[in-house]
Parts: structure tokens; sequence; C-alpha cells
């Protein structure tokens, strides 16, 4: 490869790595990175809930994570500050097109947001936005059951490692899940 080539490649790849990173309107709301689909994914989920209480229809969930934090993640086992993973809720449908069982998913319901950011958010660093079907977030304030939640069952620094499969063996192997399921 040309020292050229590999410039303009290491600038794309630099670029990439800022537009990952959180940014905030004037009034502290989280702005929803448009291309977060095209982060890493990490898992899905059909009809989890952290309650006794099931929906009639479940929903699906999606989580994404920025490449620079997954990329850390897999080197060290741990988030490194500016992490952001994006949780999507869509609805499931069975019925559709020459669909004849099982589920799939349809609209959005809500997106929800995780970060890390240890010089914005006291404590731990993480906090959690809402952004319902908006593109910026509301910050939950630390009341929300959320917080509580993920401190309590987090494996690994805050997040639920255990429904992330690949992720969940990488944090067996460098020894940072916790006991905490």
């Amino acid at each position: 490869m040309s020292p050229a080539a590999a410039r303009i490649l290491l600038t794309a790849a630099s670029l990439s790595c800022l537009l990952a990173q959180s940014r905030y309107s004037a009034d502290g709301q989280l702005i929803l990175p448009a291309d977060y689909r095209e982060w890493t994914f990490l898992s899905s989920g059909l009809g989890m809930t952290y309650s006794a209480h099931m929906r009639d229809s479940p929903a699906f969930t999606n989580v994404f994570v920025n490449p620079a934090a997954y990329r850390s993640f897999v080197s060290t086992g741990k988030w490194p500050d500016k992490t952001m993973l994006v949780l999507e809720i869509r609805a499931s449908a069975s019925k559709g097109s020459i669909n004849q069982g099982g589920s799939y998913q349809s609209d959005v319901l809500a997106v929800e947001c995780e970060v890390k950011d240890l010089a914005k958010f006291p404590g731990n660093g993480w906090a959690f936005f809402a952004f319902g079907k908006t593109s910026a977030g509301k910050l939950l304030p630390r009341t929300e059951d959320c917080y509580a939640c993920h401190a309590e069952h987090g494996a690994v620094d805050n997040t639920f490692v255990q429904f992330y499969p690949v992720l969940l063996e990488i944090a067996k192997q460098k020894g940072t899940l916790s006991g905490h399921n």
C-alpha cells in the first residue's frame, strides 16, 4: 500500500471514530448517531423483560456499540471511556408476506442509549438516555430503575454482557466478568 493510500485510510478510520463519539445539544440532550445501525451489532433479544409482567406481543431488542469501544473491549475485556451502546426496540410481527410461523422485527418502538463518559457523568461514568422515536435523547434521572439494575446485575462494568455471547466469552477469558447475573 502506498504511503498516500495509508494516510487516506488512517484519516477515514480516525473520522469514523470521531463521528462515533457522543454529541450533545445545547440543552444537554444526547444526539442519536444517524449511522448507529452501521456500528458493531452485539445481540438481539425477543420479549426480554426484567419484571414479571409479559407483553402480549413481545418486542425485539437490538444492541449496537460504537466500533472503537468494541475493539477496546475485545482487546481488554473492559469498556473504555466514551463507550456508547444503543438499544433499538422494535415491534414483533408474525403475519406478513409469506411468513407462516415465528416472528420477525417490524416498526421501531423506541431507542435508548447507555453512555460512558467519566468527565460528564459523576460516579461510575455511565448515564442512560431515552429517545422514544426522536433523534434527541433525554438524560434519565439517577432515580430511574435502570441505574440500580445495571449496577446490580451488569456482568461487566454496568452492562449486560451476559446477554452478548461473543463478549461474554471475551470477558471470561480476560477475567473481567463480575459475579452479577
